[in-house]
């Protein structure tokens, strides 16, 4: 249910990628509570409004703006107009996801309830090498991680990365092998399909790096991550042999090392995960705005929230000092 602004002559002016949804899969913001409290007090939390990119907790634009003069009038205009087709629409609310911190604050004054979020992020200081960025931690961290590293590579296995003429359907047809097996034992219940995978493989492959480990002559695990103009971003991963630190060594030393090799400025590795900080990956805020329908569900989210950030950000202070960095 995208929402275009035009103009009198019916030229676009903006647009919102948004979509009705009867649940709350793919999101990485999640709302799964605030859904069940609702409908043991009778209400009807789906359908609801999606403002977001799908599968991709990537911050970005949400309010797709043409420059020029009245670009900040557009954009109060869209994010008013969301809530007029949530009331029209009989949907619940309206969930806007990784927004820039900027659109944020625009939907906050406009009725939107905010949130905050911790996702964690390596930086690229400069680094010349994989070598250069172990220099800067402290000793203690720069022998683990080399060790797990070893130890990843220890059962003979090699890494490869693919791109390009690289992807093709026999390496879908693995890499898709290792989503559903890990993907049903984290998840439950992976959602994309094995099509999904040869389209983009198809329209994106100059922008997409696979990360893929064999031993044996065969694959036996890969990572997925996306290429954009300064960012790599790390998706899912996959694996049908178990192996120790071949997660770590897949999903994020492997992206560092093509970050620095690339000159890319930052990895941001998708959601959640903690153990990120030992590897160097550093805490960083992103954001949600939701428009709540009924008062009083509206209440209690706003209630909630309101304590959610302050715990959000004074866990994020607190996750900063274990950065693995050389104090000096």
């Amino acid at each position: 249910m995208h929402l275009l602004a035009t103009d009198a002559d019916g030229n676009l002016l903006g647009v919102v990628p948004c979509y009705a949804k009867s649940h709350s899969r793919g999101e990485y913001v999640f709302d799964h509570g605030w859904a069940e409290a609702y409908e043991r007090a009778g209400g009807s939390y789906y359908p609801k409004l999606q403002v977001s990119i799908p599968f991709t907790p990537a911050t970005g634009r949400r309010l797709l703006v043409r420059p020029g003069t009245a670009a900040d009038a557009v954009r109060v205009m869209l994010a008013d107009a969301l809530i007029d087709v949530c009331r029209r629409s009989a949907a619940s609310s309206v969930h806007v996801t990784f927004p820039t911190e900027a659109e944020w604050e625009l939907f906050g004054a406009h009725g939107y309830l905010k949130r905050t979020h911790q996702q964690f992020h390596w930086e690229n200081a400069g680094y010349h090498s994989f070598d250069c960025f172990l220099d800067a931690l402290s000793s203690r961290k720069r022998k683990t991680i080399r060790r797990e590293r070893a130890e990843a590579l220890a059962a003979g296995i090699s890494v490869h990365w693919l791109q390009g003429s690289d992807l093709t359907e026999n390496v879908w047809d693995a890499f898709f092998e290792f989503y559903m097996e890990t993907g049903s034992r984290k998840w439950g219940r992976p959602y994309l399909t094995r099509s999904f995978y040869s389209m983009v493989g198809a329209r994106m492959r100059d922008r997409i790096l696979l990360v893929m480990a064999k031993r044996a002559g065969r694959w036996i695990a890969g990572a997925i991550n996306f290429i954009g103009s300064d960012t790599l971003f790390g998706r899912h991963w996959g694996a049908i042999e178990h192996h120790p630190f071949m997660h770590f060594e897949l999903c994020y030393y492997q992206a560092i090392q093509y970050a620095i090799e690339h000159k890319l400025l930052r990895v941001e590795a998708g959601a959640q995960g903690e153990h990120k900080i030992t590897r160097g990956y550093l805490p960083r805020t992103t954001y949600s705005a939701h428009y709540i329908a009924d008062p009083g569900l509206r209440r209690a989210i706003d209630d909630f929230l309101r304590r959610e950030r302050a715990y959000v950000a004074a866990a994020g202070e607190e996750l900063a000092e274990l950065a693995p960095f050389r104090k000096t």
